[in-house]
């Protein structure tokens, strides 16, 4: 029973490391299912592309270059380096030390951990220039003051764990004397080896083996901390991107019931429709995470906190208190209550007398966009923050009719004289008459 202990503790620990991360992604679901329904199964073909675009080939990054470069360094390594899990999962279930070496030979297990030990060092690399940029070098995106705080801890958490998981492999590696001493070809971790020189071999096989757990264990809790983390988009990248927004930026979505009363009143404006006919939505637009749809939601979980949003946002650069990166915090924020609260009471929600609007989001921060879409444009996985400001301002015009000054004059101005300047109808044109070239008035 004593040897097998190692085997069932690794048993216990993987099963409850999956089996919460199985939890997480339940409650995420249901998170966003609090939405509501969207078709958005609609042009596959352009979905799947979309999301082998943006998703997979990363190619928004590239705006940046060498930005690009090294997101995709730690993209490609982190993914090609954890298929070594698979050995480490086989080894700690039946006992056994890299079973993989044996089956596909020296030479091609060699290859592969050489190349998983060049990937390991250039995401370190990588996560340190990272970790220098968001810390030393005082980018400007990094500074807002949505990204105090928590927001600024999780960004350099994940940074340290990587730097951490990597550097256990690579120690793995080195203090593998077995390994070490076979002809696969150790690239990285030979030059590793010598730093652990005049330890007996009992000492290395204690290192070894206390990095091997070490690597698994940090593994399973990165994992499970995604679901608190902005890093939740190295899952949710996939169906965001999918499931986004196909039809041009510019096109608004308009009230079904708004619109068919609307086209009702230009072909009989004295027709009298029948409530059977009518749609009236409960409620228009949104004032909390219940009115806005799962796919809004699912942005909310998604958003990388990067600011490139933010840092292109025209109100924002001009002093505003806009933010859009704030605004998917802000709605992510307040999911994550609501689903407290219905954990908390057995799965009903209860009303906790805050909403998304005013609670978190400002009406100022709202009123602030200029609905040009530079932050949709610019989000590397298809995010829509403009969607979310635009259902909020909807319902503040048309459910609380609270709108700043000039904006229900404008509206005021076109309901009566057809134009947004207050005059007649009849002069609606004059000012063309100020424009027009001199042969034309001869």
């Amino acid at each position: 029973m004593v040897k097998f202990l190692p085997n069932i503790v690794f048993a216990i620990i993987l099963i409850s490391g999956i089996a919460y991360f199985i939890m997480n992604i339940r409650k995420l679901i249901r998170n966003i299912k609090l939405g509501k329904d969207i078709d958005r199964n609609d042009r596959k073909s352009d979905r799947w592309k979309n999301m082998a675009k943006l998703a997979f080939g990363q190619t928004k990054m590239a705006r940046r270059p060498w930005l690009a470069v090294l997101h995709g360094v730690v993209y490609i390594g982190f993914f090609f380096i954890n298929i070594e899990i698979l050995e480490i999962i086989i080894d700690g279930l039946f006992g056994t030390h890299r079973v993989f070496q044996p089956i596909v030979g020296d030479k091609i297990y060699g290859f592969l951990i050489g190349t998983f030990e060049i990937l390991a060092c250039l995401v370190l690399v990588a996560v340190f220039i990272f970790w220098f940029r968001r810390n030393m070098q005082k980018v400007k995106r990094f500074l807002s003051k949505e990204m105090k705080g928590w927001a600024k801890k999780d960004g350099n958490i994940i940074l340290y764990f990587e730097m951490v998981l990597m550097s256990l492999f690579l120690i793995m590696n080195a203090t593998d004397v077995h390994f070490q001493q076979s002809e696969a070809g150790n690239v990285i971790s030979q030059f590793i080896a010598p730093l652990f020189n005049g330890f007996s071999l009992k000492t290395l096989h204690i290192i070894e083996r206390a990095a091997w757990w070490l690597h698994i264990i940090g593994i399973l809790i990165f994992l499970n901390y995604l679901y608190y983390s902005k890093h939740l988009h190295i899952i949710l990248a996939f169906p965001n991107t999918f499931y986004a927004k196909l039809e041009p930026k510019g096109k608004l979505d308009n009230l079904k019931s708004v619109t068919k009363e609307v086209k009702k009143m230009m072909t009989d404006p004295y027709s009298v429709s029948s409530d059977e006919e009518d749609e009236i939505p409960e409620k228009f637009g949104a004032s909390d995470v219940f009115d806005l749809n799962w796919v809004q939601l699912m942005n909310a979980y998604t958003c990388t906190e990067c600011g490139r949003c933010t840092s292109v946002c025209p109100a924002n650069l001009t002093g505003k208190e806009l933010s859009p990166r704030a605004i998917m915090m802000k709605t992510r924020d307040r999911i994550e209550e609501v689903g407290k609260n219905i954990d908390k009471n057995k799965g009903e929600f209860k009303p906790d007398n805050k909403q998304l609007l005013g609670d978190y989001i400002t009406p100022e921060e709202l009123w602030a966009c200029t609905s040009c879409n530079a932050c949709v444009e610019e989000c590397p996985i298809a995010i829509d923050p403009l969607s979310i400001i635009m259902d909020m301002r909807r319902y503040l015009v048309m459910e609380e009719s609270s709108a700043p000054q000039e904006l229900n004059s404008m509206m005021t101005n076109i309901e009566n004289n057809g134009a947004m300047w207050q005059y007649s109808q009849m002069d609606r044109l004059k000012w063309t008459e100020e424009n027009e070239p001199e042969t034309l008035k001869e």
